[in-house]
């Protein structure tokens, strides 16, 4: 039996350098390798909620700009239903900044954008599809 999954949570875009060490107030260092992937502490547990075998919804915001784009499709590759996904016209997608030191510590910046405007609204929306679930 698949079981029923609705996840409410955040997702953001993940900017990933690689320095030595973490700049010092006011300096500025030359890092190293850069990369972007789909975060946000909502959109990991429905992507490996999903990839265990799981039926996941998600419910979530995300602005109307490339980032958003780019979590949308990634949710959908990833099988999970994005229909309570809303696309906000007002705030940007939610971004992560990254940076990962030699040691592999890492120290991270959020700029939550839509995550933050997620509503009782859009919770209550998607109410049928909750009752409906299972987890």
């Amino acid at each position: 039996m698949t079981n029923k999954i609705v996840v409410v949570g955040s997702t953001n875009t993940d900017m990933v350098i690689h320095g030595k060490y973490f700049p010092k107030p006011g300096e500025t260092v030359l890092g190293g390798g850069f990369f972007m992937n789909q975060g946000g502490k909502g959109a990991n547990q429905a992507v490996a909620s999903a990839r265990m075998g799981g039926q996941v919804s998600f419910i979530s915001r995300v602005g109307n700009d490339v980032f958003g784009e780019q979590a949308l499709l990634s949710l959908k590759k990833e099988g999970i239903d994005t229909t309570h996904v809303i696309i906000d016209p007002n705030e940007p997608s939610g971004i992560a900044q990254i940076i990962v030191d030699d040691s592999g510590e890492n120290s991270i910046v959020v700029a939550p954008g839509a995550n933050m405007r997620v509503s009782k609204d859009d919770i209550d929306s998607a109410m049928n599809l909750i009752y409906g679930s299972d987890i």
